[in-house]
């Protein structure tokens, strides 16, 4: 923290600076299209090439690029938070701990490098028989606009770690980091056509990369819609894909917690993260009967406490949506949300300031068949729910397509564990806010409609992977 302090020292000499450019249009981004993804892939398929550079370079050598690389980001740090400060409208605090992460991901997959190997096999027979892991090829990259530095470090670092080539489409909406991010791959000396990085629509420049024939591989991050169509289209040549897709993840308080107005703050937590604009925000707060009605009364009274502004304020806790369309879709949730019966604690609606700002939400009395309880939000707001039993909580919170995260406040050793066996969700959180325990060693991914494969840690790194088996027999005649 002391590192994000100076760094909010020194940035506020130009705050004025940042706040007038926040009113005016940032840039004009070029958009790509089919012949740009063309030859993107073009230089990615020649520098994947056996006799290429990159191919022939050693491993602990590609290690060495990305710890460059990494401390490059840390050198710019600053400046890369102001840029995603700038695109997104995410709080300079936050961005700057998106930063820190990134650089630590990148670390992590620099010092996986040269330890990606296969095994010797006991075969039967006189044979021996051994595995490689050899690269996938050229990987197609689609990454989303809500944590968009941190998304191209998470795609870039085991990629490159095992030998890919890449191609990396930002979203529309977000495209400043990782185009300055391209730009630091090429001071730290990667090989041309190693990465490459292409800004455009999906209709257009993300298509064109998923339909590619000689992309081998595609990683996206985004909505479970998107993931269903490129998994489709994808299919024509046999690519492989990971997919890390949407959720509505639920967050159990039981009745057994000490300190109900803590765990009311952690639910908060859980569920307003970059605005509500997380993939894995824990939306759905399942609360036990006995300490309902107290932990609504706190969540109401915390909520009006956040602070909205310029997202350079130090003081600031929430920044705009990250544009109109995500803001409108937003409140229309809210508005079905207040149709279907349930009530309003808090907010619910958009501030007079100017901006996509939305105030933060909290319904209390939801049932599991609204809208709001079923359908992904993306937006700050909180839903609680009432139960009863453990066993009967652990069937709702699995009664819905996605699986990305849960959680669950206890005081009990036994239901923590009977709930961690139960969910259906590929992490699961237990006395602690969403997404904090997120680090580059741990896999992170979904079960269901929530994705396909893992990010980060060594899982992270199967999706980049081919294990190739090599037999030799142990012949008494020469051939």
């Amino acid at each position: 923290m002391e590192n994000v302090e100076v760094k909010y020292t020194q940035m506020e000499k130009h705050s004025k600076q940042l706040i007038h450019l926040m009113r005016k249009k940032i840039a004009d981004i070029q958009a790509g299209n089919k012949a740009d993804i063309d030859r993107a892939v073009s230089a990615a398929v020649d520098a994947f090439r056996l006799d290429s550079k990159w191919r022939q370079m050693d491993a602990s050598q590609r290690g060495e690029l990305l710890y460059r690389l990494a401390d490059l980001i840390q050198r710019d740090q600053d400046y890369i938070a102001s840029l995603e400060s700038l695109d997104n409208g995410k709080p300079k605090m936050l961005a700057l701990m998106d930063v820190d992460m990134s650089i630590k991901t990148i670390r992590y997959y620099a010092g996986y490098a040269d330890k990606i190997h296969g095994k010797t096999i006991p075969a039967d027979g006189k044979l021996f028989a051994y595995t490689r892991i050899e690269p996938v090829g050229v990987c197609g990259q689609i990454i989303p606009w809500n944590f968009p530095f941190l998304m191209a470090c998470w795609k870039f670092g085991p990629a490159l770690c095992a030998g890919n080539t890449v191609v990396l489409k930002p979203a529309e909406q977000t495209p400043l980091s990782a185009l300055y991010l391209a730009s630091l791959t090429k001071e730290v000396g990667f090989p041309p056509g190693v990465i490459n990085v292409v800004p455009g629509f999906g209709e257009t420049a993300g298509a064109a990369l998923v339909d590619h024939p000689k992309v081998d591989k595609i990683a996206f991050t985004g909505s479970t819609e998107i993931g269903k169509l490129i998994m489709r289209n994808g299919s024509h040549s046999m690519k492989r894909i990971t997919l890390e897709l949407g959720g509505k993840s639920p967050l159990v308080v039981t009745g057994n917690v000490e300190d109900i107005a803590k765990a009311a703050r952690t639910a908060q937590d859980s569920c307003f993260l970059n605005m509500g604009q997380c993939c894995c925000a824990g939306t759905r707060t399942f609360v036990h009967e006995s300490i309902y009605d107290e932990f609504v009364k706190h969540s109401a009274e915390y909520c009006q406490s956040y602070v909205l502004g310029n997202p350079f304020e130090p003081t600031t806790q929430f920044g705009p949506q990250v544009d109109e369309t995500q803001m409108n879709r937003i409140l229309e949730m809210i508005e079905s949300g207040k149709q279907d019966g349930a009530r309003c604690v808090a907010g619910g609606n958009r501030p007079d300031r100017r901006g996509y700002f939305i105030q933060p939400t909290v319904f209390a009395d939801v049932t599991d068949g609204m809208r709001i309880a079923r359908e992904e939000i993306f937006g700050p707001v909180q839903q609680i729910l009432k139960y009863k039993t453990l066993d009967e909580v652990i069937e709702r919170c699995n009664d819905t397509n996605y699986g990305l995260g849960s959680g669950i406040l206890t005081n009990d050793i036994n239901e923590a564990m009977k709930f961690s066996r139960s969910i259906r969700a590929g992490s699961v959180w237990i006395n602690t806010p969403y997404m904090l325990p997120v680090s580059a060693q741990t896999p992170f991914g979904g079960f269901k409609e929530s994705g396909i494969g893992r990010e980060l840690g060594e899982d992270g790194l199967r999706g980049y992977g081919e294990i190739k088996t090599v037999v030799i027999m142990d012949c008494d005649k020469k051939v």
